[in-house]
């Protein structure tokens, strides 16, 4: 009898140590789908205002059975931009739509009388595949100094001819929309920025960028290291917990 009970303590503990692998797994899924889950613009630098950049538009197939074959990014209208520059993109066709300002811009003592209302991409080949995302990158400037964030509506278009519209605007306090436009916060500018902006123009130097990359992989490394390190620390105490009544039951 006493063996009998030990084997069903020991069937309930592996049971236990089975929805703990479980619930530590929706975690991991928690932690790593959302990221993917819509149109997003990433700076690959500091998107200082007053300044420029260069951002990435990031576009994921949600499809399984259809790839995304036009990607339109409308900019703002209220927060009009000088200067943009797209990235050419092997494998992608690259409209660029301009417009005449009711007020002209000044950029370095010369006055803009028009500036980007929208950057269309659109794909010569196959385009993103299911399962795939692609970036596409866009020098911009000179940015707000009377906005902490721009944000950029989309429309990625499936080779179904289905059109998602990523145009809703997350507003703070809120829930996230179910489908959320791409928003880049700006941040402050020091005295180095503005300096940069004015010597630099609309290019980015290589050594900043390939910093940046470098903190977002190391960032991103340190998510998943800190995602594994929980699921270890979860199935470490359930075995232990497991082996500790199996000891007493013996």
């Amino acid at each position: 009898m006493k063996t009998l009970s030990a084997l069903k303590r020991a069937g309930h503990g592996t049971s236990r140590l089975a929805a703990v692998g479980a619930l530590a797994g929706t975690a991991v899924l928690a932690v790593s789908v959302p990221a993917f889950a819509h149109v997003t613009v990433q700076p690959e630098g500091p998107a200082a205002k007053g300044g420029y950049t260069v951002v990435d538009f990031k576009v994921p197939n949600e499809r399984d059975n259809a790839a995304t074959t036009k990607v339109e990014v409308n900019f703002p209208a209220d927060h009009p931009l000088a200067s943009v520059m797209p990235q050419p993109i092997d494998g992608w066709k690259i409209d660029v739509t301009k417009a005449k300002l009711a007020k002209p811009l000044e950029l370095e003592g010369e006055k803009i009388s028009e500036a980007v209302t929208k950057v269309t991409w659109t794909a010569d080949g196959d385009g993103i595949k299911p399962g795939f995302f692609q970036k596409f990158p866009v020098s911009l400037g000179q940015l707000p100094q009377d906005a902490d964030q721009l944000v950029f509506k989309a429309l990625q278009t499936y080779s179904d001819k289905d059109v998602v519209r990523w145009i809703e605007v997350p507003q703070k306090g809120q829930a996230e929309p179910e489908n959320p436009a791409p928003v880049l916060p700006l941040v402050a500018a020091s005295d180095g920025d503005s300096d940069g902006a004015s010597a630099q123009g609309a290019s980015t130097a290589p050594a900043a960028q390939s910093a940046a990359a470098s903190k977002s992989g190391s960032d991103t490394t340190a998510r998943v290291l800190g995602v594994v390190g929980i699921v270890l620390g979860a199935a470490g105490v359930a075995y232990g917990v497991f082996a500790g009544r199996r000891r007493t039951a013996a």
